[in-house]
């Protein structure tokens, strides 16, 4: 099902320090957004992008402001195998030893195209960064959020995963099986372990992809990232314990309930 987080909740303040959260897709946009508020919140954030140079840029921004310092972690999600997160999941035990959150915002979009018309190179990686990467990099970690007393784990979906509107290509296919994704890894995991799975819509925000995938919308009219950072909170902390399974709308603007899942 999908809802709203409860109206008026407000995080304590430092209600994150000393978790370590994973963060993909954390160079630009949301996942900027929510390195930042993380880390403001006592976390220490692994940020993971293929974006060297903002990555870093956001590192600082962190330090500066004198929050826990991140750490970096280049992926690039499209040519990454099996190998790749077993090392990395090697390397977060050995620095932290264990995971308490996970954000999956990394994503990519194709342009407005029939599905028979997309480009197979562009089916495949699509596919791989918008599925496969999340899949690959959750199970690789699993091991990790079991050793948190409770972990969060967050997948990013997108209206268009209900809607199923035409010319979405790989892009809408690739949502669509991250939502069955969530919801099998949150039924699994229920009863058996302190993880709990959960996805946010974030809606309309004002993001490099968003930007681009709509070309006749002003971005000063879409909604900042920082905007939306109460969801992000709210699933990361413990005041979402007891949430498992559910998709929440970022904006409560987007609640159809025509498009409930």
């Amino acid at each position: 099902m999908s809802r709203l987080i409860p109206e008026g909740f407000k995080p304590e303040k430092n209600c994150l320090k000393d978790r370590v959260i994973v963060v993909t897709g954390g160079a630009n946009g949301i996942g900027a957004a929510a390195s930042r508020t993380y880390a403001a919140q006592g976390a220490t954030v692994v940020l993971m992008d293929k974006n060297v140079e903002c990555l870093k840029a956001l590192y600082d921004e962190i330090e500066d402001a004198g929050h826990p310092q991140p750490a970096i972690y280049p992926l690039d999600f499209e040519g990454a195998k099996e190998d790749d997160y077993n090392e990395l999941a090697i390397v977060l035990d050995r620095e932290f030893g264990r995971i308490d959150g996970l954000l999956h915002n990394a994503a990519r979009r194709d342009p407005h195209t029939p599905l028979w018309k997309i480009e197979l190179e562009d089916w495949y990686e699509i596919l791989q960064v918008n599925l496969n990467a999340p899949y690959m990099l959750t199970r690789a970690c699993m091991d990790l959020l079991n050793k948190a007393p409770s972990a969060s784990v967050i997948f990013t979906t997108d209206h268009q995963s209900r809607k199923h509107h035409a010319y979405w290509g790989a892009y809408g296919v690739s949502k669509h099986a991250l939502d069955g994704l969530m919801l099998t890894f949150a039924d699994e995991l229920e009863n058996q372990s302190a993880i709990r799975v959960n996805a946010i819509d974030p809606g309309a925000v004002r993001t490099n992809m968003r930007v681009t995938s709509f070309p006749g919308i002003k971005p000063e009219e879409m909604t900042d990232p920082k905007d939306i950072m109460d969801t992000y909170m709210y699933l990361m902390c413990d005041a979402s314990m007891e949430e498992n399974g559910y998709t929440f709308w970022a904006q409560k603007s987007d609640t159809d309930p025509t498009t409930a899942v």
